[in-house]
Parts: structure tokens; sequence; C-alpha cells
């Protein structure tokens, strides 16, 4: 008779495992996109980004998917639903003020499965991976030394960790500590931003308090002597946190150098949605993303860049690696490289914005 392991994520201890997603932030990075909605939900490769987060946790297995929310926490639910969509159960909880990574997890706590044992996949709401999700599950389920874990993070490697806090480990894969940023990293492993915590961790963290997960949790946890382990892997990964990022992805996930399950379409120049318009002669490329009623005119060349819903672009403009807001017009002839436009700015006709601005 065939059986399945009990450390495989597939196994009844992780079929329909439970999930975070911390989607509170202000997107302050993000700017002029975020002013009206929150980060999570601007539009990544012709979808909502948080969509390609819950498309890869319910190819994972996941059965229930808390979203930790708090700016613009009513705009969430009208566009991600209950999570059928997905075969997921979708759940909401507020965050009233500000918590930190590591309050907004504990903040969530009664919305989960009592079981002290049980894994949780804690996701940040601004990273897309590719990495092996199942993968990490199984090797959380591998007790150290006769203990379980207690929590699990995704590590990537960099070539360079300057710009990064490294997170080293030793030869048995527990993390030794939480290095700050640094001239000369100790590691070239990064946190990657997906971590699975033993339930009962979760509840350590104090209730109603600013808590940072990196800075306090996970540095304490260690200095407590929990079993704290690094699941190294490196796979696509990309945290799309400013407008730069935001474009990088969308096209790399067009493009099929990124992957998600959420995609539309992979190993193309474009995705343009079926009530989009764009000119016979005009050229859009790159993994470029022209979203619902958006207009590209004549002539126009749009290339590594993405058009929010209700953007506009007027003919002969030329728009390269840029961000156009919903309902913003750019002017005819502009010419726009690495430049995000907030909703409903009037660019003018001609107008050469140095690269990098931000217009609002």
């Amino acid at each position: 008779m065939e059986t399945t392991s009990p450390e495989s994520p597939e196994s009844p201890a992780y079929a329909g495992f439970e999930a975070v997603i911390v989607a509170g932030g202000f997107g302050t990075r993000l700017l002029p996109l975020t002013r009206n909605r929150p980060k999570h939900l601007l539009e990544v490769a012709g979808v909502p980004f948080l969509e390609h987060q819950l498309a890869r946790l319910a190819e994972a297995g996941a059965g229930h998917v808390v979203l930790a929310t708090s700016y613009h926490a009513d705009l969430f639910e009208p566009v991600l639903g209950d999570g059928s969509r997905w075969g997921l159960r979708l759940s909401y909880v507020l965050e009233e003020e500000p918590l930190g990574t590591g309050g907004a997890i504990r903040n969530v706590a009664d919305a989960l499965r009592p079981d002290p044992d049980a894994p949780v996949v804690i996701l940040n709401g601004d990273v897309l991976s590719g990495h092996d999700l199942p993968a990490q599950l199984a090797d959380f389920a591998r007790p150290r030394d006769g203990r379980p874990v207690d929590v699990s993070l995704h590590l990537v490697e960099v070539a360079d960790a300057r710009a990064f806090g490294c997170v080293p480990t030793d030869a048995a894969g527990r993390v030794t500590a939480f290095v700050e940023k640094s001239e000369q990293p100790v590691t070239n492993q990064v946190n990657a931003g997906c971590y699975v915590f033993r339930r009962a961790v979760i509840d350590t963290i104090p209730a109603d308090t600013v808590v940072s997960v990196e800075r306090e949790t996970f540095p304490g946890l260690v200095e407590g002597g929990a079993v704290v382990v690094g699941f190294v892997q490196t796979a696509y990964w990309r945290d799309v946190g400013t407008p730069q990022a935001l474009v990088a992805a969308s096209a790399e996930l067009v493009c099929g150098t990124g992957t998600s399950p959420a995609t539309p379409v992979t190993g193309a120049e474009r995705w343009v949605a079926d009530d989009a318009v764009v000119a016979e002669d005009a050229v859009v490329d790159g993994g470029s993303t022209v979203n619902a009623a958006a207009r590209v005119g004549a002539g126009a060349r749009v290339h590594g860049s993405v058009l929010m819903p209700g953007a506009r672009v007027g003919a002969t403009a030329v728009l390269e690696a840029s961000v156009v807001g919903p309902g913003a017009r750019v002017g005819d002839g502009a010419i726009l490289r690495e430049v995000t436009v907030g909703d409903g700015v009037e660019v003018p006709a001609g107008a050469r914005p140095d690269p990098d601005s931000r217009l609002e």
C-alpha cells in the first residue's frame, strides 16, 4: 500500500496548512502609486500583486490564509473575495494601529487554529518568490537533535549582501545570528521574507505591542536557544517595494524569467487586457503590461513598462521602464524613462521628465 512520509507537506499534518500574509504597510517607497490604495493591490503582470502570493500558497497546499491588513484595509476584500477562486478560505484581520511585522503576526493569532505544533507560513506582502515552499515545509518538519523546529526562514544567496541584513547558519542549518547591513557582510545569505512558524511561537510575541520580527523576534529566539533554521534556496525572488522593482517584476513574469502560477502569460513580449486598446502601429514589448481599459496611441513605443487600469499613452510617446497610474494621461510625443506617474496625472505633450521622477 502506498504511504506518505510524515515529513511531506502532502501528509495530513500539512494538507490545508494555514498561512499569514503581512499586508499592512503604507507603501511609502511606492508613492504616489499607493496614495489611494495599498501596494499589495497594485497590478503586477496583469493581476493585483497579492494574487501571485495567494496562487503560490494554494499551489503548495494551503487551506486557510489570513491577511493582516491596516492601510486602506477596506479595499482588499472587494478585490480578493473569500479566497474561493484559489480553493482557499481567506480571512481578514485589521490592525488598528501599526504594530510592526512581529506585532502584525501576533495580531492575527486568534484567527489561527490553536494546535501548538502546526506550521504557519508567514509571507511578507511585497515579495515575489519562486522557491519550493513544500520543500521548506518538509524541512521544517525535520527535528533537529530531537527538538521540533520553532521557525524556518527562507534564505537566498546574493552576489553582494552589503545592502541586506545577513543571516549566517551553522553546518546543521541552524541560524546563529542576525547581522545588520555592513560593508563587510559575514555571509551572502539574506532573509527572503517567507517563514514557517510553529504555531506556539506566535503566541510568545507580545500582544498589542510594536514588534519587529526581523530585529526583535528572530534574534530573541536565537539568543534564547530556540531552534531557528535557514532553508537556503536561491530561486526567483524579488522585493517589489519600489516603482522600479514593481515594473521589473511585472516584466519578468510576463517574459517568463520570473515565475508565478497567477501570471496570465509567460514567455511573451507583452500582456494586454481584453478591453485595452493598442494602436496597430504602436510597439508594446519588453514584458510590458497594458491593464484594463488602458490605451496606447498611434506610433507610441512602450517598453518594459506598466500601464495601470484606465491609463492613456498619446501618439508617438515613448515609455521605458516606467509605470503610469490609473487614469493618468501621457501626452503626445512625451518621453518617459524610469518615471512614475501618479493616479490621474496629466503629463503634457512633449514632456521629458528626468529619470526617477515621480509625477503627482
